[in-house]
C-alpha cells in the first residue's frame, strides 16, 4: 500500500509538471501574438488581389499615401517660422560693461572717446537685430527655414533670417561698420567677444504649438468609402488608388480594434482556443504514440521550448514589420528533434508549430505549404547527423524546395514568369544560412536538456580519444574485447532497427571499470591468475566492482548518462557464475549469500542495452570454444541468449522474440566470419 501511495504521488507530480508546461507554453505564445487580425489580408502594389470580393463593413475615409502626406507637410513646414524670444537686457549689460572697461583699461588702447561711442551704437544695432546660436542657424539653413518669429514684449514679428547675426557675424560687423573713421586695428584690441553673446532664445513649446496648429488644418483624406461599397474583387490589379483604400481600411480596422473591448476579448479567446488545441494535440500524440518521451521531462521540455521559440520569433518579426518571416529557419526545428528524438515526432511537432505560427500571417496557406515541404526536406535529407557536411546538404535541399515550390505557387496564381517575386529568394538564402547554425546549437541543447546527439556519440567512439587510448594501453585484452562487442552489437542493432551508433559507443565503454584491477580479468592475464590466492567471495566482489568502478570513472570524465547506462546494465542483475557455481560445488548443502555474487544492475531497459548484454556474453564465451564450427558457434549463441531470456533479463526492455531471433542469426554469422579457419597451404615436392 505504501508503494502504491508513492506511485500515485509521483503521478500527481508528473501531471502537475505537464499542466505547468501546457499553461506556460500557451500563455507565452498568446502574450506575444499580434492582435491586429481583423484585417487579415496581404496585398502588394500592381499585383492581383488573391482573395474574394471585399466589401466595406463601415464608413471610413481614404487616407493619402504616406509619401504624398510627407511631401505636402514638408511643403507646408517650409514656410513655418520657429519662435525666438528677444532678451533686451543682454544689450544693456554689454554697453554698461563696455563703458566701465573704458574707464579702467580701454583709455590707453583707443585713440579717442568716439571709438567707445561707435562701439556702443553698433552693439545696440546688433542686439536689436538679434544674435542667434550658430548651431540653430545651421540647423534652420538645412531645413530651408528663411525667417523666424521674434517675440519682443509678447509681440511676435517675423524677421528674415539673413538679418539675424551669429556671434561671429556680429564681431565682423562691428569691425567693418565704419572703417573710414574707425580703424579696425584699434577695435580688435578692445576684446569685442567679451561684449557679444546670444540674446535670441528658442521657444520650443510655443514653436511646437504653432506647428501643431498649422498641421491641424491639414486634410489627411481624399475621399470616403461607405459601408457596403465594393473595394476590390478577386483578380483585380491593386493600383495606387485601390492600394490607398486598402491601407485606409486596414488603419481604420486597427483603430476600431483598439476601442472595441468586446471584439478584443473575442479575438483573445479565439487565439487561446486555437493555440491550446494544437498544444493539446502535441501532448496527446506523445501520450499515445511516444509514451517514453511523454514520461521524460527532458524530452517534453525540449519539444515545447523549440515550439515556443519559433512562435515567438514569428510574432516578433510580424509585430515589428522588420523582415519577412521567411528568413526564420523553421526547418531547424524538425532537424533538432530528429537528431535528439525521432523523425515522426519531428514532423508532427513541425506541423503543430507552423500551424500556430500561421495565425500571425496574412498568407497562411502559402506559409504552411512552404514550411511543411521545407521541414520534410530537412528531415528526409538528414537520417542521422554525424558530420558537419550533412547539414550543408540538408540546407541545400531545403533551399531547393523553397525555391521550386514558391515558383510553382507563383506560376499557379500569376500565370506569368515575369511576375514572379524573385526578391523573396534572398530571404530563402538567408534562411538556409541561418539553418547552418543548427550544428553549434545542438551542443547548447545537449547541455541544457541533457540529451546526447549522434555527433557526440561519433566523437566518443573515436578510439584516439584520451580514455579509449588509455584503455588500449592499460587493458589491451579488454579493449580488444570491447571492439569486438561493438562490432557485433552495431550490426545486430542495424538489423532490428535500433540505434547502432549508440550501442557501438556504449560497447566501447562498458568495461572501462576493468582498468582499476586489470590482472583480475582473464583477457588481460599472461599466465598468472591472482584469483587462485583469493576466496570465491573475494574474487566475485573484485569482478563485480568493474561495474561500480566504471560508473565512478564515467562520472569523473563526464560521459553522458546514455553511455553510463550501458556500464550499469551490461550484466544486469546476473551473477558471477564461475565463482557462484564454484562456491556451490565447494559447499554442498549450504546456501550462499546471493548478494555477494550478484551484480548491482539494473537489467536492461532499452533495446540497445539488451543487444549489448547479449553481444558481451556471446563474445566472451566464444573465446572458450575448443573448436570453431558452425554447430559449436550456433549452439553457443542459442544457449547463452536463451538462458538470458529465461532468467528474465529482458522483461523490462522493448525487445521482441523476433528481434532476438534476428540478433542470434547476426551473431552466428559474424562469429563464423571472425573465427573462420584458414586452409593449409601444401608444400612443394622436390
Amino acid at each position: 500500500m505504501e508503494h502504491l501511495n508513492q506511485k500515485m504521488k509521483f503521478s500527481w507530480k508528473d501531471f502537475l509538471y505537464k499542466a505547468l508546461i501546457f499553461t506556460v507554453t500557451v500563455s507565452v505564445i498568446i502574450y506575444f501574438l499580434p492582435r491586429d487580425s481583423k484585417f487579415n489580408y496581404q496585398f502588394d502594389l500592381n499585383r492581383p488581389w488573391r482573395y474574394g470580393q471585399l466589401i466595406a463593413t463601415f464608413d471610413f475615409p481614404i487616407y493619402k499615401a504616406d509619401n504624398i502626406i510627407k511631401q505636402e507637410q514638408d511643403s507646408m513646414l517650409a514656410h513655418f517660422q520657429p519662435y525666438y524670444r528677444l532678451d533686451k537686457q543682454v544689450a544693456k549689460n554689454a554697453v554698461q560693461r563696455l563703458q566701465a572697461n573704458y574707464q579702467t583699461k580701454l583709455k590707453d588702447v583707443l585713440p579717442s572717446p568716439a571709438y567707445v561711442t561707435h562701439i556702443s551704437r553698433v552693439l545696440e544695432d546688433v542686439f536689436a537685430a538679434g544674435v542667434i546660436p550658430s548651431e540653430d542657424r545651421a540647423r534652420m539653413a538645412g531645413d530651408s527655414v528663411s525667417a523666424i518669429m521674434v517675440v519682443n514684449d509678447n509681440v511676435a514679428t517675423s524677421r528674415d533670417l539673413s538679418r539675424v547675426f551669429t556671434i561671429k557675424e556680429a564681431y565682423t560687423h562691428i569691425l567693418m561698420a565704419d572703417t573710414t573713421r574707425f580703424n579696425p586695428v584699434y577695435l580688435q584690441q578692445c576684446d569685442l567677444n567679451e561684449y557679444l553673446q546670444t540674446n535670441l532664445t528658442y521657444e520650443e513649446e510655443r514653436t511646437n504649438r504653432a506647428k501643431e496648429d498649422m498641421l491641424a488644418n491639414y486634410s489627411w483624406a481624399v475621399g470616403m468609402v461607405v459601408s457596403g461599397q465594393k473595394i476590390v474583387d478577386r483578380g483585380d490589379i491593386v493600383d495606387q488608388h485601390i492600394y490607398n483604400i486598402l491601407e485606409s481600411y486596414k488603419k481604420e480596422s486597427a483603430k476600431r480594434m483598439e476601442v472595441d473591448n468586446q471584439q478584443n476579448l473575442l479575438l483573445l479567446v479565439g487565439q487561446i482556443l486555437y493555440v491550446s488545441l494544437f498544444v493539446l494535440a502535441l501532448f496527446l500524440y506523445l501520450e499515445l504514440y511516444r509514451p517514453n518521451y511523454y514520461n521524460e521531462r527532458s524530452a517534453i521540455s525540449l519539444l515545447f521550448s523549440v515550439v515556443v521559440f519559433f512562435c515567438l520569433a514569428t510574432s516578433f518579426l510580424v509585430n515589428r514589420n522588420l523582415m519577412t518571416v521567411y528568413i526564420i529557419p523553421y526547418a531547424m526545428l524538425p532537424i533538432i528533434i530528429r537528431v535528439f528524438l525521432d523523425a515522426r515526432t519531428a514532423v508532427f511537432t513541425h506541423v503543430i508549430t507552423i500551424f500556430i505560427c500561421s495565425i500571425c500571417l496574412h498568407y497562411p496557406h502559402e506559409f504552411i505549404l512552404l514550411q511543411f515541404a521545407a521541414g520534410l526536406a530537412g528531415v528526409f535529407s538528414l537520417s542521422e547527423l554525424s558530420k558537419r557536411s550533412q547539414l550543408f546538404r540538408s540546407a541545400f535541399f531545403v533551399l531547393l524546395v523553397y525555391a521550386l515550390l514558391h515558383a510553382v505557387l507563383e506560376l499557379i496564381s500569376e500565370g506569368d514568369i515575369a511576375k514572379i517575386n524573385f526578391h523573396i529568394y534572398v530571404h530563402f538564402a538567408i534562411n538556409c544560412i541561418l539553418l547552418l547554425f543548427t550544428y553549434p546549437l545542438l551542443f547548447l541543447l545537449e547541455k541544457t536538456f541533457r540529451f546526447t546527439s549522434n555527433v557526440t556519440l561519433v566523437e566518443l567512439s573515436d578510439i584516439n580519444n584520451r580514455l579509449l587510448r588509455q584503455m588500449s594501453e592499460m587493458v589491451p585484452g579488454t579493449f580488444q574485447h570491447s571492439m569486438q562487442v561493438s562490432n557485433l552489437a552495431a550490426e545486430a542493432a542495424n538489423r532490428v532497427g535500433a540505434n547502432s551508433q549508440l550501442v557501438r559507443t556504449g560497447a566501447l565503454y562498458h568495461d572501462i571499470g576493468k582498468m582499476e584491477n586489470p590482472v583480475f580479468f582473464t583477457e588481460n592475464q599472461s599466465g598468472v591468475n591472482p584469483h587462485e590466492k583469493l576466496s570465491y567471495e573475494q574474487s566475485a566482489q573484485i569482478v563485480i566492482s568493474h561495474v561500480t568502478e566504471g560508473l565512478k570513472l564515467a562520472e569523473k570524465v563526464g560521459l553522458p548518462a546514455v553511455i553510463t547506462d550501458f556500464i550499469r546494465t551490461h550484466h544486469g542483475l546476473g551473477k558471477t557464475k564461475y565463482f557462484y557455481i564454484s562456491w556451490m560445488n565447494g559447499h554442498p548443502g549450504e546456501t550462499p549469500d546471493e548478494s555477494t555474487f550478484s551484480y548491482p544492475g539494473p537489467n536492461p531497459f532499452t533495446k540497445e542495452q539488451a543487444i549489448l548484454m547479449m553481444a558481451d556474453s556471446v563474445e566472451a564465451a566464444s573465446r572458450s570454444l575448443p573448436v570453431y564450427t558452425e554447430e559449436s558457434i550456433g549452439g553457443l549463441v542459442d544457449r547463452i541468449i536463451d538462458a538470458q531470456v529465461s532468467e528474465g533479463f529482458f522483461r523490462e526492455c522493448p525487445i521482441t522474440f523476433k528481434d532476438i531471433a534476428i540478433i542470434k542469426s547476426v551473431f552466428k554469422e559474424k562469429l563464423r566470419t571472425m573465427f573462420h579457419t584458414r586452409i593449409s597451404y601444401p608444400e612443394q615436392r622436390k
